[in-house]
């Protein structure tokens, strides 16, 4: 395979820290989690024992094994094959299509309440989610365009957003605790997790609440000693992480009922109560423009990423050439950033088509979930298979050996395989289930056969061009 063009390692301990944390510490999730209830609190633990610890210790050793740009594209290919490490790429770049328009989507409906009760008449229309969405991902794409060295400061100032509105939150959930004692009452019997219809698409979404960390991998050659760095970046960025979700969630649910919390703009909705209750109203203008700030960052974190998949991809071949090329001045694939950008624009105009805004937000989540943890098969099972392989010099494997790898990994691909099989489901508050459901899956459908179709034609126009080099 062709060697990659020189990038630059502009990405340091602090600034992959801070990534990790604005591109998987999602504001809307802990909003969408205490709608459900204290038996949430015990999902969360769940999913951070059979998913988010089994993910971390993957993709450290994978990191290690191979600290490459390219991530789970390059680990992919070496566990599987060609075929496979397409795959892997295509569904995961894609993934993000539907992910851009529905971060984007609870930015826009947060922002909105820094501005009073008239822009509240905005919240139904889908005229303004579809131009914040464009308006952003314009301004995301021409940043990372310009290089991570520019791009890399909307992603740490993106992660205070998550940061500084959950820290308001559980001082504030404490205050109100103190004063008034919680709004939800935490039983025993209440902490048992039940099913239902209406808490499934959250069921759905705790294993892509958890996902992000295998992104920076995909950065390798644009990360300063990424074997030392990628491991500590995760650890830290994963303690925030999951003090953030089962901290915020529970602040949530002590300080509001949970009927008074959910939708795109549940957070935000639930932090103007709680302001307002306690006498500190002035606090919802700030909190709100940083949670927009937040959405717009973690958007900018999962595109400075995912833009590198296709690259890798382009220059290997497997996509047209362009993919691979890189900016003569800002040394950027500027190409593949720039493609990725235009596809989530079109992505969010269109999932507007015959449904609600909360419609349309509902079926974004349900489209992110099934589409992005397809790649996380590949993922775990290129764990397994690798450990087939000698470590390579310097490089550090998990705490175990390979018996914990395998086991760890095995336990990942068992939540990735339960939690697409939620995904499909469609929410209870969904007008048009069927049609919800047809977008999902016929939307998967498309988007493997895409890609089939397209690693295909390489295959074909590389064969084509072989036989038409003349023989020495």
């Amino acid at each position: 395979m062709p060697s990659l063009p020189a990038l630059k390692r502009g990405i340091r301990f602090r600034d992959l820290a801070l990534f990790y944390v604005v591109v998987s510490l999602g504001l809307r999730w802990t909003a969408t989690a205490a709608a459900v209830g204290p038996s949430v609190l015990v999902v969360w633990i769940g999913g951070l024992v059979c998913f988010f610890v089994p993910l971390a210790a993957t993709v450290m050793e994978l990191s290690e094994r191979l600290p490459e740009e390219g991530g789970l594209y390059v680990w992919s290919r070496e566990a599987f094959g060609d075929f496979a490490g397409f795959i892997a790429a295509w569904t995961y770049w894609m993934s993000n299509l539907p992910f851009f328009a529905g971060v984007l989507y609870f930015g826009a409906a947060s922002v909105l309440f820094a501005f009073g009760p008239r822009a509240q008449s905005l919240a139904a229309s889908p005229l303004y989610y579809v131009g914040f969405a464009v308006i952003s991902l314009t301004l995301i794409t021409l940043l990372n365009i310009r290089g991570v060295q520019v791009a890399k400061w909307l992603n740490n100032i993106g992660s205070l957003g998550s940061i500084l509105p959950l820290s308001a939150l559980m001082v504030m959930a404490a205050i109100s605790w103190w004063r008034f004692g919680p709004a939800t009452r935490f039983t025993a019997a209440s902490l048992v997790p039940h099913w239902s219809i209406g808490n499934a698409v959250f069921w759905s979404t705790i294993c892509l609440a958890y996902t992000g960390i295998e992104s920076g991998s995909a950065m390798g050659d644009e990360i300063q000693n990424p074997r030392r760095t990628i491991p500590w970046a995760i650890l830290v960025g994963g303690s925030i992480l999951t003090i953030g979700y089962i901290g915020g969630t529970a602040a949530l649910m002590v300080a509001l009922p949970t009927q008074a919390i959910g939708g795109p703009d549940g957070f935000v909705s639930g932090i103007r109560q709680l302001s307002a209750h306690l006498g500190l109203g002035w606090l919802l203008v700030p909190i709100a423009l940083l949670v927009g700030l937040n959405a717009i960052g973690g958007a900018a974190a999962n595109l400075t990423a995912n833009a590198r998949l296709p690259f890798v991809v382009g220059i290997h071949h497997y996509l047209p050439a362009a993919f691979g090329w890189v900016h003569s001045r800002y040394r950027t694939p500027w190409v593949a950033i720039s493609a990725l950008g235009a596809a989530g624009v079109f992505v969010a105009v269109l999932s507007q088509a015959g449904t609600s805004v909360r419609g349309a937000y509902d079926v974004l989540v349900s489209m992110t979930v099934l589409s992005t943890l397809l790649p996380f098969l590949f993922i775990f099972g290129a764990m397994i298979r690798l450990q087939s392989r000698p470590i390579p010099p310097g490089a550090r494997c998990v705490p175990g050996g390979k018996p914990v790898a395998i086991a760890l990994a095995s336990l990942g691909l068992l939540s990735t395989l339960a939690t697409v099989a939620l995904s499909i489901i469609p929410s209870a508050d969904e007008v048009n289930k069927p049609l919800a459901v047809a977008k999902v899956v016929g939307g998967l459908f498309v988007l493997v056969g895409a890609g089939v179709l397209v690693f295909i034609g390489a295959i074909v126009k590389a064969s084509r061009e072989a036989k038409t080099v003349p023989a020495d």
